[in-house]
């Protein structure tokens, strides 16, 4: 593993000291990681979100009413037994 140095705010050293207080982790590194680990997973969310919206914009307009879409939708879950 890879160490680093890194300087925190009186704040966020705090509320690190407390994590570990609280025995939620057993260090700083490991709260850290964890922290790091749950903003990669959003920023994947974030860019596949964004994937599928652009997606959407070059997919062109929908000439369906919102009823036969509606429609199309409950047909395809009844098709897949989800409802």
């Amino acid at each position: 593993m890879i160490r680093q140095s890194v300087s925190l705010t009186t704040p966020n050293n705090d509320w690190l000291n407390a994590m570990i207080a609280s025995e939620e982790y057993s260090s700083k590194s490991e709260i850290l990681n964890d922290l790091l680990r749950r903003e990669r997973e959003k920023q994947e969310k974030i860019a596949h979100i964004r994937e599928a919206l652009i997606a959407g914009e070059n997919s062109g307009f929908c000439e369906q009413t919102p009823d036969e879409i509606i429609a199309e939708f409950k047909a395809e879950l009844k098709k897949n037994g989800k409802i």
